[in-house]
Formats: C-alpha cells, structure tokens, sequence
C-alpha cells in the first residue's frame, strides 16, 4: 500500500478505479498538470491527482481525463472509469471511498478483466435523409404526395401526420438494421448496448464490450456487417476505450456528498 505524496489533505480528482497498480505513478500528466498516482486499499486502487480548483468540462480538462483513462488501459488489466469531475477531500476520503465499495467494485473490476469497449456508428450517408425516406418508402412518399399534389400548402395538421409517419418509420428502421448489426457482431463481443442516436442521421449507436484479444476480430465483424449494407450507409468504428458504458455501480461517496455519483460517464 503506498501513499508517499503529501496531498492527506487537500481535494483529490478521482480518474479511475484498477486492480493492481499499486505503485503506479504517471508523471504531471493529470488535469492542470497534476501528477497522477496511485492509493490502494484492500485490493482497489484509486488513480488520483491534487487539484486546487472546481473543474469545468472543458475541452482540455476532458483531453487530460481521457489521456489518463488511456495510459490506465495500457497498464492495466481491468479498468473503472470513474466520472469525469468527481473529487474528495484528501486521501483518506479516498482510502475510504475504496474501503466502502469495495466489494461492488472488485465485482465490477473482475467482469472488465482483460474487456474494452469498441463503439459502432452507423448513419444514413444522404444528403436529405427526409427525402431519402420518401424516395424508400412508399407510404410516405405517398402521404407527401397526397398533401402536397399541385403545390398546394398542407395543413398543419397534415403535416403534423407526415412528420410523425416519417419519425416512426425512422425508429422503425433503425431497430430493424440495428438487429442485423448485433447479429453480425454477436459471435465476437461479450455484450452489446444499443445507445441513444445523437442525431437524425444516425442509424445505430453501439457500445459493444470486446476482449482485449478479439479487437481485429471485431473489426473484421463490422467491415462484414457494413457489406449487408448499400452505399447509402457509413459505418464508423472507434476505440478502444475504457468500458464506460458496462460500469454499472455508483460510488458511494459518503456523507460528505450527501448521496451517490455514477462511477462512469461519457
């Protein structure tokens, strides 16, 4: 167990939860040029760096996170994101934030062993998606047709029906081609997660939970998956990444805080 930095007192910024890592120490490569190191109770150890300011998610405040996350990855079998901003007082508030979830911790840390999370993005590569769907659609362009023959302005009410016509056919879609992507994935990932699409064009947001030595795999699966596809759709693998999205526990952070913060976060 080592502790050999003077910050007992003082905020702490929590970067991550590993296993092993004991004596890790990273250099000032923390947030604001923190230096990052390790404290460990039982058999937790918490990534941590002094901060003298409330921190702001910044563009180079999530750059610094992230860039730790990635050094973690590299060194560690099974990593826990922790959320970005979340600090307490000192290392004994740290010693202690282990020592109270630490049985929910080391179950969480033993399902990453040896994981990493991939994200899929697949999205509808269009000019006008609207129009794309009329054009696919026949009960649509029906519709469109049939309230807009002539030139002659819809009204509000139907339009209000082409709108919701074109919005189910849109959710409609996307969980169709989102079963055929976990179909075509399923044989090499752990677990899949369907996430919320961040914009219209987007077909399918993926989270997907690889181990560590099936990653080419993976993308051998997706590049397979994409040729099921025509060009009106582009495909968009990224990571490895800390599996932020299959951490399912919250960090009891004590009384201090008044309640409990999820342990990971986008």
């Amino acid at each position: 167990m080592v502790d050999e930095h003077p910050e007992r007192n003082g905020k702490l910024y929590l970067y991550a939860i590993v296993s092993g890592l004991e004596r890790a120490m990273l250099g000032s490569v923390g947030l604001a040029g923190g230096r990052v190191y390790a404290i460990t109770t039982g058999r937790a150890t918490a990534i941590v760096s002094r901060i003298s300011e409330t921190l702001r998610p910044e563009r180079r405040h999530l750059a610094a996170h992230h860039d730790v996350l990635k050094r973690l990855m590299a060194e560690s079998d099974a990593v826990l994101p922790v959320a970005f901003g979340t600090a307490t007082e000192g290392s004994t508030a740290v010693r202690q934030i282990l020592s109270r979830n630490q049985k929910d911790v080391l179950h969480a840390l033993r399902r990453l062993a040896g994981r990493v999370e991939m994200g899929l993005r697949v999205t509808w590569n269009v000019p006008n998606i609207f129009e794309y769907f009329v054009a696919t659609h026949p009960e649509l362009r029906a519709a469109r047709d049939r309230f807009f023959a002539g030139g002659r302005e819809p009204s509000q009410d139907e339009k209000i029906e082409v709108g919701r016509m074109f919005d189910r056919l849109l959710v409609e879609d996307r969980d169709r081609h989102a079963e055929r992507v976990e179909e075509s994935l399923a044989s090499c990932c752990v677990e899949v997660k369907r996430l919320k699409p961040r914009q219209e064009r987007e077909v399918v947001n993926m989270a997907c939970l690889v181990a560590r030595e099936r990653q080419e795999e993976f993308e051998r699966a997706v590049f397979k998956a994409a040729q099921g596809f025509d060009n009106g759709y582009a495909f968009d693998y990224s990571g490895p990444w800390p599996a932020h999205n299959f951490v399912e526990i919250a960090l009891d952070l004590g009384p201090l805080y008044g309640s409990k913060r999820e342990s990971c976060t986008r």
